[in-house]
């Protein structure tokens, strides 16, 4: 049996959207965050292909069970037109972040996602979390952003999911090609391997609540507290 016209049609039109909002170059800011990454740098903790590649899973690790389990939950609330719901899972994160930057570059990639998702999507689910945020109701973090998005999308959790880890990944990949000496070609190889266990990881998620969010991983803490402190930075975290 075949798929339909409009079967295959919708689904292209949905790939077509995780493309899009998986984009580097999507207009939210996130090319001004290294995920830690310059700390670890200038510290010598990562310096070449390997310890990049330790650190970028670390990253996606800690995102997944953390941001991620808000983003799931944000995203079924937002399913169910349940914004209190959305809000829990949006303080959830911020309340989680230990550093300013930290802190600072959830809020300002939610916001603009918000802001954005609202001028491309016009769905009413979006709108009114976008007047939450501009109200000071919520904080308006990326991975809350981000389930209401793709459910107003239609879009799955695990489209949301992926396209979440997919930016972490490249945050911190993309400022590792202009702060070490390294080949994008080795970068790639990086980020395939981040691919092949997202997952896993997402398996591993998919039921916690948000009272199980953890993100435990003092040496990325206390990198993002020396980064604040420092004189020269290239990036804001």
């Amino acid at each position: 049996m075949t798929a339909s016209t409009e079967e295959v049609s919708g689904s292209i039109g949905q790939m077509m959207s995780v493309l899009q909002f998986s984009d580097s170059l999507l207009p939210i800011g996130s090319f001004s965050f290294s995920n830690g990454l310059e700390s670890a740098v200038e510290q010598r903790i990562v310096h070449d292909p390997a310890t990049l590649a330790q650190f970028t899973l670390t990253a996606v690790h800690r995102a997944a069970t953390s941001d991620c389990v808000a983003l799931l939950h944000a995203h079924r609330a937002a399913r169910a037109a349940d914004l209190s719901r959305v809000m829990a899972a949006d303080e959830a994160v911020f309340c989680r972040k230990l550093s300013e930057e930290t802190r600072a570059m959830t809020v300002r990639m939610g916001r603009s996602l918000a802001d954005l998702a609202v001028r491309v999507v016009q769905a009413p689910v979006l709108r009114r979390w976008r007047d939450e945020i501009a109200g000071h109701n919520a904080p308006g973090t990326y991975p809350a952003a981000m389930g209401v998005l793709f459910a107003a999308l239609g879009g799955s959790e695990q489209d949301a999911f992926s396209v979440h880890q997919y930016g972490v990944a490249m945050t911190t990949l993309s400022a590792a090609l202009r702060l070490m000496r390294i080949e994008p070609a080795e970068v790639q190889v990086i980020l395939h391997d981040v691919n092949t266990r997202a997952g896993d990881h997402y398996g591993a998620v998919r039921g916690l609540r948000l009272s199980d969010m953890a993100s435990f991983a003092p040496a990325t803490d206390i990198l993002a507290a020396m980064h604040v402190r420092a004189y020269v930075r290239m990036f804001m975290n």
